[in-house]
């Protein structure tokens, strides 16, 4: 009974109507060929797939190529849902092309993502509940981006325990378009030398073969899985596992989170080593490195430091990276145009869960970050005010700041950021 428990507390997060006991006996002591058959008709049956619709539905997200949006599916969804199943099971479905566009990243550059139709959603969905698990046993403790029960913080965590231990020294690499350029025979060979259903095979090859549509412009890809895809993010993992590995078995402290990892080393030497073990792998894999992203460096010294995961470590700190920093500006310019003709009470109300949501995530960066982005909301909200009333100039005269002081902002609730940390750090 005790290691039925157990088994049933490491694997809580799995789809229970998919992976008895029984599978996850055997996904724990091994299957014959460490390969796993017949997991096609698990991923067709109606409940998988109705749990991988509640998900897509959960998760919102654009129209695909066809135009069907998750409303327009939730309206026939039985039948949809049925017609899919019994697709599935025949072997007549076809994974439709892949609808590409533009978003902005902070910069003022633009990433490439794919929507893949709702249906196509639900399918891949259903697939990483039945696979997901097959890799899961396998994957290292480095590795934290899209794995359940992990992340970010989890990730962030783990390099401060490093550095508090006197690892220093910094392999900080990036490789160049993971997303876009993973060799698809490699990649499949790896998905092979764990799953031998032919059927769900052929399903994951489709996906990493389907036509990409942006405008007028129509493609077959190469090589790598489009962002955006439901599967897309287990397929990187699966494909940078051996580097896991490898890092591993040379004895390098390495975290990874998806395509974004550092190698913690405590002298210099040994960060060097690791850079050419880094670029031995990547080259031997079909990857490449960004040649001004990655380097060697040694964080404690100003200007060596290395960012991850949003922060700049740095100096013996932690600090906001500027890409962070610019992206938060972004998103409240956005919300507080002086042309806003809402009152200030639904302004705020707009801006707080963004404040709210992105402080909680900083706020272990240095305290001498959060006053400045205080002052800055508060300039937009007094340029705001000043147009309500018809004055001319930007907000940022003395004047303004005695007729709307600090306490006028946090009487009308404005979540502030220095407010949150003192008060975080006061002894409880």
């Amino acid at each position: 009974m005790q290691a039925t428990s157990d088994l049933a507390r490491d694997w809580a997060w799995i789809d229970r109507s998919i992976w008895t006991e029984r599978m996850l006996a055997a996904l724990d002591n091994g299957v014959k060929g460490n390969k796993w058959f017949s997991l096609i008709d698990k991923v067709y049956r109606a409940q998988t797939l109705a749990a991988a619709w509640e998900q897509v539905k959960a998760n919102k997200g654009a129209a695909g190529i066809d135009g069907q949006s998750c409303e327009r599916f939730a309206a026939n969804a039985e039948r949809y849902l049925g017609e899919l199943a019994q697709d599935l099971k025949e072997g007549r479905y076809r994974a439709a092309p892949v609808r590409r566009v533009e978003i902005p990243k902070a910069g003022g550059r633009m990433r490439p993502l794919g929507i893949p139709t709702v249906k196509d959603r639900i399918v891949q969905a259903a697939v990483k509940r039945v696979i997901e698990p097959i890799f899961e046993k396998d994957f290292m403790p480095t590795s934290y981006g899209f794995r359940p029960g992990r992340g970010c913080k989890d990730a962030l965590r783990e390099v401060e325990a490093l550095l508090s231990k006197g690892y220093t020294h910094v392999v900080d690499a990036d490789l160049k378009s993971y997303f876009d350029s993973i060799p698809h025979a490699r990649l499949k060979q790896r998905i092979e030398e764990r799953i031998s259903d032919g059927r769900l095979l052929e399903l994951l090859a489709g996906w990493l073969h389907q036509d990409i549509v942006q405008g007028l412009e129509r493609w077959t890809p190469t090589g790598g899985t489009p962002q955006g895809a439901v599967i897309s993010p287990l397929l990187a993992n699966i494909y940078l596992h051996p580097l896991d590995e490898r890092m591993r078995q040379q004895g390098f402290a390495m975290v990874r989170y998806a395509d974004d990892f550092v190698i913690l080393c405590p002298t210099a030497e040994e960060a060097g080593k690791a850079l050419e073990e880094i670029k031995a792998w990547v080259e031997a894999n079909g990857l490449s490195l960004h040649p001004e992203k990655t380097h060697v460096g040694d964080c404690r010294i100003k200007g060596q430091g290395f960012e991850f995961l949003g922060y700049r470590f740095e100096a013996g700190r932690r600090w906001v990276r500027k890409k962070s920093l610019m992206a938060l500006k972004d998103k409240i310019r956005a919300k507080t145009r002086r042309t806003r003709g809402d009152s200030l009470a639904r302004i705020v109300a707009d801006l707080n869960p963004l404040l709210k949501g992105w402080y909680g995530y900083f706020r272990h960066a240095c305290r001498w970050e959060f006053p400045a982005v205080d002052g800055f909301i508060r300039r937009r909200l007094r340029a705001i005010l000043r147009k309500h009333e018809k004055r001319p100039g930007f907000g940022r005269c003395q004047a303004d700041q005695s007729r709307w002081p600090n306490a006028y902002f946090a009487a009308q609730g404005l979540f502030t950021m220095t407010e949150a940390r003192m008060l975080a750090s006061q002894p409880r």
